[in-house]
């Protein structure tokens, strides 16, 4: 697995571009593996997330094969700054007990009921109690330890909701995507389900900048 990063550069016309649709980041980032064969391309899942601080714009991408990211950088970046590391130095380091600094854009829904039996649709927490609620219940399928239900040890630091065109079957349909920024400590319980969750993701939306949880030395 490799874990990349590359500068986007929110003035150009081809980043705000990019920065407004999740399904136009979503088609870039993969164009970063064009020049792999489709084995490679399927080997492992693809995440990534936008990081947009008060200076700089960071793209992370976590992925099996190392992307070339020249073109997204110049139509929407700063060409020359991609950093590509393996990311298997940081998994296999990971004990329980080690307490870490975390990052994590989720998509935070629940599955509501269905009156007629069927399958319940998924529904968006619209306050900050329920995203944090959500992630408390992700903890233990993560491997983590997040702090008590009335004292977590994160807090959510962004949140928003991106509206876009999606095609699927020739047909054009608007999609809506409520996100929120989680950071704060985590203390590692079980590393084998922190390490799925770190390649795999958190959550649902993947494919749309959700579900990439980083790991920081505790300042």
């Amino acid at each position: 697995m490799h874990l990349t990063r590359c500068e986007i550069d929110p003035a150009q016309r081809g980043a705000r571009r990019l920065l407004g649709s999740p399904q136009a980041m979503h088609a870039a980032v993969l164009g970063g593996f064009d020049h792999l064969d489709d084995a490679a391309k399927q080997d492992g899942r693809l995440l990534w997330r936008v990081d947009q601080g008060p200076a700089v714009t960071w793209l992370y991408v976590v992925s099996g094969a190392e992307p070339r990211l020249d073109g997204l950088l110049e139509q929407a970046g700063t060409p020359g700054t991609q950093q590509t590391r393996p990311y298997g130095r940081v998994l296999e380091r990971l004990e329980a007990g080690q307490r870490w600094a975390f990052r994590l854009r989720g998509n935070p829904v629940y599955s509501a009921a269905n009156p007629d039996g069927g399958r319940g649709r998924r529904v968006a927490y619209a306050g900050v109690a329920g995203q944090t609620e959500w992630l408390l219940k992700k903890a233990e399928g993560t491997g983590v330890w997040l702090g008590k239900e009335d004292e977590p040890d994160f807090a959510v630091t962004r949140r928003g909701v991106a509206q876009f065109g999606r095609r699927s079957d020739g047909t054009q349909r608007q999609v809506t995507l409520a996100w929120a920024q989680f950071d704060g400590v985590l203390e590692v319980r079980d590393p084998e389900l922190l390490r799925d969750a770190m390649t795999g993701g958190v959550g649902r939306a993947k494919g749309y900048g959700c579900g990439l949880l980083t790991l920081a030395p505790v300042p």
